[in-house]
Order: structure tokens, then C-alpha cells, then sequence
């Protein structure tokens, strides 16, 4: 055919006047396929070769010019999948976090519980009666003595302190550790406090307690016998509830101020020393036998009776051997309802003591006169010791109802169960003294 006919018809082959070959064309591509296979092998042998031989890599040869460019295929090897790292760092990250907090923590702890600087300069710090550990540790933070008190008092309840904190007056310095703190206040180690001391002799009466407070003491003697007469001062012992509404008392503490030796808190008020006074009192009267109780009410006798023949042996007697036998005889006169006759109360109703009686003085107009009233006198007439009330609580068994002083400088008596040889002593005791 010619082209004028292929114009004709209105087709035009893309490959100009010649007609493609389908048998060239299909022996084309299985070339191509083969050369593309040797290229793969080719390109895989070199790969492995490279990579056990060396690490570099040559340089491929130059193509000639003109040459088509041969048909290449990129090897990608396979890539195992690694984890990713941002839970790591989260980790790591978190750990970081905490570690940082935990520090902080314990250095907070470590700074607060650690001693505070040293210093000579003293401190003095006062805990009163129950007084709470939380409290404490304010006082000590306060003053210098700990950093935190928080965590002091922390610090105490997981060693089990702050409740055994002794009352008193401190003396603490910076730098002390909590150790030293904990065991000075345990052990309540305190600073002594300036006090007054004073001795209350055994048979003083009011008055001359009053007397020796206000030279030893520096009380005020007008105001101590005052509380003296004011019931409603009295806290210091329980016995002084059952004292009689008696007006002819003279002084209605007769008897109940014990007599020892005392030392208080300096600056101390009379109501204070007066209380300190009856508190022993109630202490001593503890130290009788258990029964002391029953036995005076055997006797049909108050604790008031028994303070004042307490005071009536206590100002008859010097030898303590001589106590119950003098309280036998106050005991065998007042069963007879014989008046008591005892001087030394004649000396208490007078305004001042005398050496040596008159018969005048027999005859003075008081309550407290034995010799003009029988039975005891309204109270005591002077404040006796233990052993006094013991004897008074416990006298000897005897038929004596007379005794006089021998007089012959032993301060001892002779003893007489009858009037006639009562009468006998006297003269022997007038000789022994003419001597």
C-alpha cells in the first residue's frame, strides 16, 4: 500500500512508515528482563562483597559516551524496628523528679532537726506543771534552742519523750543537741532557785512562829497572824476542816503548824509558808501506825483533842523517855475529872512568859487555865512534834497523877501516884534546887 491509500483511510501508525514487529518487540523485552536479573544478582554479590571486604566503597567505572545507561534496581536491605525512647526519658525523667523531692525532703528534716549554732550565751527557760511537749517546743524554738518546733515535737513522739518534762527553771545554750535537751528536761536539772531557809523549834506558839518568819524571813508579822485567824487561807491540810468554831481560841492554828525545818522559794507570801506549815503536818501524821485512827476514836478523842495533849507533853517534857509517861498522867486526871494543873498553861494565857509563877498567875482569868477549868483547854498552846503526838496518842499505863520537876539540872521528874508523896517530890525537888 502506498501512503496516498494510508491518507486515505485516515490512519497514521505513531512509528512513522515502519509498522512495529510484535516478535522484535517481545524479544526486546526478554533482553531487558534478563539484564535486569544479572544487574540484581550483580548488584546483590557486590553489596555482600563490600561488606566483608571493606567498608569503602569505589567508585564505579565511567560509561562510554553514547552508551545506554544500564538498568539499575536500589537493594534496600530490612531494618529491624527498634523501640521507641520516649518512655525512657519519661522514665528517667520521673526518676529524676522524685529523687530531686526526696532530697529536698531530707535535707528539710536534716536542717530543721540539726543543733543551732553555738554560742556560749545562756538561755533560761521555765515549764510549768503540765506543761505539753508541743508547748515546750515552741518555747525552745523561740528562744534559739531548736530550728523547727514541728518537727522537734515530732521528733519526740517517735522516740516516745516530751511526757516525763520536769517543771522548773532551765538554763539551756544554742548548740545543744536535741539529746542533750531531752535528758536535761527529763532529769529536771534545774537551776537553783534563791530560797529562804528557817527553823520552827518544837513547842513554838504562833506568836513566836510569827516572831522568828519575820527576822528569818522577812514576812510580815502583823499579816501572818492574821491568815493565821482566816480559815478560809488554809489549803494546806485537811485536818484543819475539823477544827471547832471556838471563840476562845486564841489563835485557832495552834498546834497544826508543824515545827521543822523549812526552805522555800524566797519571796514566798505568809499564806504560802503558813499552808507549807499544815502540809507537813498532814505528812507526819501519815508516819503513825495505820490504826492511829481507830485508837483515837477508842479513846473517844478528835484530832483536835489530840494536838492539844500533844502540846501539853511537848511543853512539860524534855526527855523523850519522860512523853508518855507525863501524857499518862493527863489522861489518868482527865478520867478522874481532876483539873490538869499544868503550868505551862497558865504561861500561854499570860501575854508574856514568865521564869517562875506566883500564885497570882494561878488565878489569871483564861479558858486556857487548868488549874481554875477542868479538862483540856479549848486548843492547843503550842505546836508539838511527833514524838509528842505519838506519846499523846500512846501513853504509858500508870496509876501516876503527880509529877514535879527534880530540879537538879536533868530536866527530868519525879512521879507520884498519891497526893501525900506528891508533897514528898516537891521538898526533895526544893532541896536538889537549894544545892
Amino acid at each position: 500500500m502506498n501512503r496516498d491509500d494510508e491518507s486515505a483511510s485516515g490512519w497514521r501508525s505513531i512509528y512513522g512508515d515502519k509498522v512495529p514487529d510484535d516478535s522484535k518487540k517481545s524479544a526486546e523485552n526478554k533482553e531487558t528482563a534478563a539484564a535486569l536479573e544479572t544487574n540484581r544478582f550483580s548488584s546483590l554479590s557486590r553489596s555482600s562483597s563490600m561488606r566483608s571486604e571493606s567498608p569503602r566503597r569505589e567508585p564505579s567505572p565511567e560509561r562510554p559516551s553514547g552508551s545506554e545507561p544500564e538498568a539499575r534496581t536500589t537493594s534496600v536491605p530490612a531494618v529491624r524496628r527498634r523501640k521507641p525512647k520516649v518512655m525512657l526519658w519519661s522514665f528517667l525523667i520521673a526518676l529524676g523528679l522524685v529523687l530531686a523531692m526526696a532530697g529536698s525532703v531530707l535535707f528539710y528534716l536534716w536542717n530543721g532537726l540539726r543543733p543551732t549554732a553555738a554560742s556560749s550565751k545562756t538561755v533560761m527557760i521555765t515549764i510549768s506543771s503540765g506543761m505539753r511537749a508541743q508547748k515546750v517546743a515552741e518555747m525552745l524554738e523561740e528562744n534559739g534552742l531548736i530550728r523547727n518546733a514541728s518537727l522537734f515535737n515530732g521528733w519526740l513522739k517517735l522516740q516516745g519523750e516530751g511526757s516525763r518534762f520536769q517543771a522548773g527553771e532551765y538554763e539551756l545554750t544554742p548548740g545543744m543537741t536535741r539529746d542533750q535537751i531531752v535528758a536535761k528536761l527529763n532529769k529536771g536539772d534545774i537551776v537553783a532557785a534563791s530560797t529562804i531557809k528557817f527553823t520552827i523549834p518544837e513547842g513554838f506558839t504562833v506568836q513566836q512562829i510569827a516572831d522568828r518568819l519575820a527576822e528569818k524571813a522577812g514576812i510580815d508579822k502583823a499579816k501572818f497572824l492574821e491568815i493565821a485567824g482566816k480559815p478560809e487561807e488554809w489549803t494546806g491540810s485537811i485536818w484543819t476542816k475539823t477544827l471547832p468554831t471556838d471563840k476562845n481560841l486564841r489563835y485557832p492554828l495552834e498546834g497544826y503548824l508543824f515545827p521543822d525545818t523549812y526552805e522555800m522559794k524566797a519571796g514566798s507570801t505568809e499564806s504560802e509558808i503558813i499552808n507549807r506549815m499544815l502540809a507537813e503536818l498532814d505528812r507526819k501524821l501519815d508516819q503513825l501506825p495505820e490504826d492511829w485512827l481507830g485508837t483515837l476514836e477508842e479513846r473517844g478523842l478528835t484530832v483536835h483533842q489530840l494536838l492539844t495533849v500533844a502540846s501539853l507533853v511537848e511543853r512539860e517534857v524534855v526527855i523523850d523517855e519522860e512523853r508518855p509517861i507525863v501524857s499518862s498522867v493527863i489522861e489518868n486526871r482527865l478520867k478522874k475529872k481532876m483539873p490538869l494543873q499544868i503550868d505551862a498553861t497558865i504561861q500561854y494565857s499570860l501575854d508574856k512568859p514568865k521564869e517562875r509563877l506566883l500564885e497570882a498567875d494561878l488565878k489569871v482569868k483564861s479558858p486556857y487555865n487548868t488549874y481554875l477549868n477542868a479538862g483540856l483547854p479549848p486548843g492547843p498552846i503550842a505546836n508539838p512534834s511527833l514524838k509528842s503526838i505519838e506519846a499523846a496518842l500512846y501513853p504509858e499505863q500508870t496509876d501516876y497523877f503527880y509529877y514535879v520537876t527534880k530540879k537538879d539540872g536533868t530536866n527530868s521528874h519525879l512521879f507520884a501516884e498519891t497526893f501525900k508523896q506528891h508533897q514528898k517530890n516537891i521538898k526533895l525537888s526544893e532541896k536538889n534546887e537549894k544545892k
